[in-house]
């Protein structure tokens, strides 16, 4: 039909603008709130555009579903106000036969929400946490930056370098302060360079001197040396410990249903089901009032999804600690949004009044006076 290829084509239009403006805007954030991360040691900060790229791809089913949302809602609300909707009513169709159309252009974004939610959003996920894990067990050495004061990764070391050269193999100005077996050192050198001695990495310093003092005790022993080797630690190749349910596999999820993967699973079945939803909301709201402006749907949209997945984030939290069942959740949220969406959108294909007694009575005064 020529309207259904029409409506599909408009919708199209609208979801992709709306899909280039949402992900730049989430790109942009993502990027602030990186680069804050990093500079607080969380990344390794040539790993921020590879992280952001995670977090967008892993926030890119909201995305989808807020921008699928706002494009139907846009479009309809313009055949309103445009009047094409009243041709559209005067050939006998109502609001509810606009679903067809609607779902036959939609039915792509919700299987690829539902395969990002269910495979990609875990693996992007777990990726972010390898790179995390793998900055905080990093070594010694990839752990002093020139003209900062860094702390090892077992927590018993602060390292200081004036300045580097040579790919970090060589500083000057160096300080290192250990807490090790109940006694402090603090060594101090004019210059030092890294060698591999065996399989192990030493810091050889050169021209400094070392301060000695055993915990509990006033004696405080001082040497001065022309040559000394510290052993540093090197990096930490065990496999990561900690694995969030974020990072699970939806297989895994279902193979074992503890509260915290129930949970997660809601999640990632509730991005699909919203979406779903949207679709009839998208319907039922659309719609336009001269009174109110042009943005009203507009802000109607975004209240709506925010109070919608807020409800998703709850959610989810409640089935985590057991306060509510993983069906009860998806049933209680997922089928009353349904529920709700269908007879908005039953009442406006019917044109059904809410007609109180008082209503009724003066109906009846008006037909006896006719």
């Amino acid at each position: 039909m020529l309207f259904h290829s029409s409506i599909r084509k408009e919708l199209a239009r609208s979801f992709g603008a709306t899909l280039v403006v949402l992900v730049t805007v989430v790109m942009t954030m993502t990027l602030i709130r990186t680069v804050g991360e990093a500079s607080r040691g969380t990344f390794n900060p040539t790993d921020v555009l590879i992280i952001m790229g995670y977090t967008v791809l892993s926030d890119m089913p909201t995305i989808l579903s807020m921008s699928m949302f706002i494009a139907i809602l846009s479009v309809l609300t313009r055949m309103f106000r445009d009047s094409e909707m009243v041709i559209w009513f005067g050939s006998g169709r109502g609001l509810a036969s606009l679903a067809k159309p609607l779902f036959r252009f939609a039915w792509p974004i919700l299987v690829i929400i539902l395969a990002l939610a269910f495979f990609i959003l875990p693996w992007a996920f777990g990726r972010i946490e390898d790179l995390r894990d793998k900055y905080e067990k990093r070594g010694d050495l990839a752990r002093i930056e020139p003209g900062q004061f860094q702390e090892s990764a077992s927590g018993d070391r602060v390292f200081f370098i004036e300045k580097d050269s040579e790919g970090r193999q060589a500083g000057n100005n160096v300080f290192i302060a250990t807490h090790e077996q109940g006694k402090e050192t603090v060594t101090s050198a004019r210059s030092g360079k890294v060698e591999v001695i065996g399989q192990d990495k030493f810091l050889t310093l050169e021209n400094g001197q070392r301060l000695e003092r055993t915990r509990g005790k006033q004696d405080l022993t001082v040497s001065v040396f022309e040559r000394y080797g510290a052993r540093v630690g090197a990096d930490d190749q065990s496999v990561r410990s900690y694995v969030p349910s974020s990072s699970l596999g939806t297989l895994d999820l279902v193979q074992s249903p503890t509260p915290r993967h129930l949970a997660e699973l809601s999640w990632r079945l509730g991005m699909g089901l919203a979406a779903f939803n949207f679709i009839l909301i998208g319907i039922a709201a659309s719609g336009v009032n001269p009174r109110v402006g042009r943005t009203a749907n507009l802000g109607f949209a975004f209240m709506a999804f925010i109070v919608y997945f807020n409800m998703l984030v709850l959610g989810k939290s409640w089935v985590e600690s057991g306060q509510v069942g993983f069906g009860v959740f998806l049933l209680s949220l997922h089928g009353g949004a349904f529920a709700l969406a269908v007879l908005w959108l039953a009442k406006r294909h019917n044109n059904w009044t809410l007609s109180g007694p008082r209503r009724n009575r003066l109906a009846n005064q008006e037909e006896t006076r006719a």
